[in-house]
């Protein structure tokens, strides 16, 4: 299937965009529309952190485990999916790039590695409701980072 790419545009400087989407308790914060129940592991930031979640997309709800599998900062975050009871593997990879007139540019890609045969066949809607989905965190992503530096970064 192919990839779903979102991006939005903030004022926050990419050090301050990475330092927030970095500590995996923040996304509970702009992904809680459609991700609840969430269990953190391993460390609070960075490789190797964890959290357990329920997806709630359409009508259907899956429990998901998503892990920080790959950092570069103040530019990239690599996490790894798994759902469907391992049926369904994903990559979900955080982009942070400057703007020239100052903020950043965050882009968010979902790219399955392996998915379910339902997922395939109904492909265009799945990637559809993806993308909403996303757009939407996008948004509050950008609403939340302006919370945060605003608080001074707690």
């Amino acid at each position: 299937m192919r990839s779903v790419t979102v991006s939005i545009d903030v004022p926050e400087t990419p050090e301050q965009v990475y330092d927030f989407l970095d500590v995996m308790a923040h996304h509970e914060r702009f992904t809680n529309h459609y991700l609840t129940d969430w269990q953190f592991s391993g460390p609070g930031r960075g490789v190797g952190s964890c959290a357990a979640v329920t997806a709630s997309l359409g009508s259907t709800k899956t429990d998901v485990t998503i892990e920080v599998v790959e950092t570069d900062a103040p530019r990239r975050i690599v996490e790894r999916n798994v759902s469907a009871s391992g049926r369904r593997v994903a990559r979900g990879v955080y982009i942070i790039e400057p703007q020239p007139n100052g903020g950043s540019r965050v882009s968010f890609t979902y790219a399955w590695v392996r998915a379910p045969l339902a997922d395939r066949l109904l492909a265009p809607s799945v990637r559809a409701t993806m993308r909403r989905a996303n757009r939407t965190v996008m948004q509050r992503l950008a609403a939340e980072l302006t919370r945060h530096v605003s608080a001074g970064g707690s």
